[in-house]
């Protein structure tokens, strides 16, 4: 087990250039695929009949070993670490999910059927060795997938944290040979248990406020970008206790609106009423306002590392907070106990990892407004392999430089991924 390092640029090249156009970095600095490299497209049928697929790289000389790149509801076929990958000879896969962009169905359980759908394929067309690579939210669907593929079928989980029946026990699911945390957070659910904002009264009225909760109220020690927040210990505790309360009765909600269909549903078939066709038959979606809130973005003194004021969405937590665009904003009862709530998802790093056994790199960056110090240390120390590496790069969340002139933190990262392939998985 290695001790986390911080590693500096080096002179080595920032990646391939102009090979193949189709990657550019948020940076706008072109990155292109090495000359040679074959791209194919995919489309899958997973088990449960969902449509899904993904893009296949290959360097010029074909690889046995593919790393796999999935998000659970986002595209990322130009994610930023294919070209490295390609470059140091190995195979990349993107795969996207069902449902591309929306969250708002997303039960994590059924997204492992997706997984499970491209490892089937790349079994198929010859990989001996797979690698995951479980950046931001990949991690959470990645280490859950590693966990129950490692089950026996009759062990793996049964029913969703909503009640549906998952069938995992009837799924193939081929085992990785090792795993890529890349800015990992803790999974989707305890994410949000830290930015939830928890001074919501009524959550019909999304501008109600307990002001002894408020975390942008001077009074409470909240400062602007110019001077910074400073939280005490006693409004910490507080703060925290109440975003629980929060998740938890947020989590009660989703229980009795699913509760509610059900019952009707099952009144339905027993020849009941019109009305219990229509309730039976209709999804509820919750909105869920005000989540973007985590007292570390304003405080830069609470889990200090390299990054800057403000939240992954900005610098402004009214905008953020308060706006339309937010974490977990719009999701049916059966998504938030999935995947966004801290109490209630499998999709944790805490409950999954410490099932992985594979060959581990955890590449953190030391600016990350999302994954801070402190949840790294957690989520390293709960992998449950000891064959484990922890490499910290200067950079933000998205691997982008941090200063004027610095080198991007994806590209040394890059590297760091380039050299443990070939260290675990020598062509």
């Amino acid at each position: 087990m290695s001790q986390p390092s911080i590693s500096k640029p080096a002179n080595a090249s920032s990646g391939p250039q102009g090979a193949t156009a189709g990657f550019l970095n948020t940076d706008w600095n072109p990155r292109g695929l090495p000359e040679g490299a074959i791209t194919r497209n995919v489309v899958l049928r997973t088990q449960d009949g969902a449509a899904t697929g993904g893009a296949l790289y290959q360097p010029s000389v074909p690889a046995e070993t593919v790393v796999c790149i999935m998000h659970p509801r986002e595209f990322m076929a130009c994610h930023y670490m294919i070209p490295d990958i390609v470059e140091a000879g190995y195979a990349a896969w993107s795969q996207w999910p069902r449902s591309v962009g929306n969250d708002m169905r997303l039960e994590h359980e059924f997204a492992l059927y997706d997984v499970a759908a491209g490892m089937e394929y790349l079994r198929q067309a010859g990989f001996k060795r797979i690698v995951l690579l479980g950046n931001s939210g990949g991690s959470g669907l990645y280490s859950l997938y590693a966990q129950q593929a490692g089950l026996d079928a009759a062990q793996r989980i049964k029913k969703t944290p909503g009640g549906r029946p998952t069938k995992l026990d009837q799924l193939s699911m081929p085992e990785p040979d090792g795993v890529v945390f890349l800015a990992p957070h803790p999974g989707q659910g305890a994410l949000l248990m830290q930015c939830i904002d928890p001074s919501v009264t009524d959550e019909a009225n999304p501008l109600s406020v307990d002001s002894s909760l408020d975390p942008f109220d001077a009074a409470n020690g909240f400062g602007d970008a110019s001077k910074g927040a400073r939280y005490d210990a006693a409004f910490i505790e507080r703060y925290r206790k109440a975003q629980h309360e929060r998740v938890a009765k947020l989590d009660a909600l989703a229980h009795e609106l699913i509760a509610q269909r059900m019952q009707a549903r099952a009144r339905a078939k027993e020849g009941g009423t019109l009305a219990d066709r229509r309730l039976g038959a209709h999804t509820p979606i919750m909105t869920v306002w005000r989540t973007d809130a985590d007292l570390r973005c304003y405080d830069l003194s609470l889990d200090p590392s390299d990054r800057k004021y403000g939240s992954l969405w900005g610098k402004d937590p009214y905008a953020s907070n308060y706006g339309s665009v937010g974490f977990a904003r719009v999701c049916s009862p059966e998504s938030w106990l999935s995947t966004w709530s801290g109490i209630s998802s499998n999709a944790l790093l805490a409950k999954a990892a410490p099932a992985i056994r594979q060959p581990t790199l955890l590449v953190e960056y030391t600016g990350d407004q999302a994954c801070f110090p402190s949840i790294i240390r957690d989520i390293f120390s709960a992998i449950g392999t000891t064959d484990k590496h922890h490499e910290r790069v200067k950079g933000d969340h998205h691997g982008r430089a941090l200063g004027a002139g610095e080198e991007p933190g994806r590209y040394i990262a890059g590297r760091l991924v380039q050299d443990w392939l070939r260290q675990n998985f020598p062509k």
